[in-house]
């Protein structure tokens, strides 16, 4: 009986290998920072200043508030990067349309130029991390990584809810 009180008592173990944010957030770190090894070398680009590129290359005239949510990215490293690429010429900020409070930002003709010599490298690296699965591995992969964006996005929800009661 003392013994499960003395187990009761003590903290939970966490155990790093077996706990899914840690092993997505290792993989992301390893992938990432490989990719990173070629333009970083070739462009001086960190991992957030090419997210940033990446994402204005698919998707132009976002906020920088907007490239944060769009790549989940904490809104104080993004700014760290916008202003690293506007002082570099690789970006653009104009103000929006009517609302000259908010600002746009889209890759300059520098950064067109590094991100098509940068976004096949990116597709290609990937095609050979990928290589070793098959067409039904890699499927279930995205699905499982889409289920996994949709649950996440339930459970921030759901903890949004309960601490605001």
């Amino acid at each position: 009986m003392q013994d499960r009180a003395v187990n009761a008592a003590r903290p939970a173990t966490l155990e790093l290998e077996g706990f899914l944010p840690y092993r997505l957030s290792v993989l992301s770190n390893r992938v990432s920072g490989a990719i990173a090894r070629v333009y970083s070398e070739r462009f001086a680009l960190g991992i957030t200043e090419w997210r940033v590129m990446a994402v204005l290359g698919r998707y132009p005239d976002l906020s920088a508030s907007e490239v944060a949510q769009r790549t989940a990215m904490d809104k104080v490293a993004v700014s760290r990067a916008v202003a690293s690429l506007l002082e570099a010429g690789r970006i653009e900020r104009e103000p929006h349309g009517d609302d000259r409070r908010r600002s746009v930002l889209r890759l300059s003709a520098a950064g067109h130029a590094i991100y098509r010599q940068v976004a096949p490298l990116a597709l290609a690296f990937e095609r050979r991390l990928l290589a070793g699965m098959d067409g039904a591995e890699r499927a279930l992969l995205f699905r499982l990584l889409d289920r996994l964006d949709e649950l996440e996005l339930q459970a921030e929800a759901d903890v949004m809810a309960a601490t605001s009661t």
